[in-house]
């Protein structure tokens, strides 16, 4: 058994702006209601600690494997109880051009593993769909509301 989830939000800013925050890590806790921390280094192979807060639910950390980071396209990671194969989570954020200055925004998740039964994966899942859709309204509303500081390209006001 397995569970898909995928939620989408068109953003009106070009790919790599919202690439910029979407890797911004250290400013998750500014604006981030599910994913309220990363930390550790992005590459392929590595592991990442995140901090995710569902609404209506407790927190949780994980340590996932980063499977992908392709630069104004997809960030992707693996996450698992125990071991690989029992429990897993397949987290994907793309990034996919709509206009020159307009994206979609996807992000998923895929659970399987031997333990996808339903009681564990109502476990695991609830609050996700939710939690999804408020990270989505915030990244989208942050990189809209943002604007390049006067005289210094690339520079993003706080």
């Amino acid at each position: 058994m397995s569970k898909h989830i995928r939620t989408e939000i068109e953003i009106n800013a070009s790919a790599d702006r919202v690439w910029g925050v979407l890797t911004d890590f250290a400013s998750y806790p500014e604006w981030n209601p599910f994913i309220t921390r990363i930390s550790g280094s992005p590459i392929v192979g590595s592991r990442i600690e995140t901090f995710i807060q569902p609404p209506g639910g407790r927190g949780m950390r994980f340590k996932p494997t980063v499977l992908a980071f392709a630069p104004d396209r997809e960030f992707r990671w693996l996450g698992n109880v125990l071991i690989r194969g029992i429990f897993d989570g397949e987290h994907s954020f793309r990034i996919e051009r709509v206009t020159q200055e307009r994206v979609r925004f996807v992000q998923e998740e895929r659970f399987s593993g031997m333990l996808t039964v339903p009681p564990l994966l109502r476990m695991a899942t609830r609050g996700a769909q939710e939690g999804f859709e408020a990270m989505n309204q915030a990244l989208k509303q942050r990189v809209e509301q943002r604007v390049e500081a006067p005289g210094h390209p690339g520079q993003q006001p706080r």
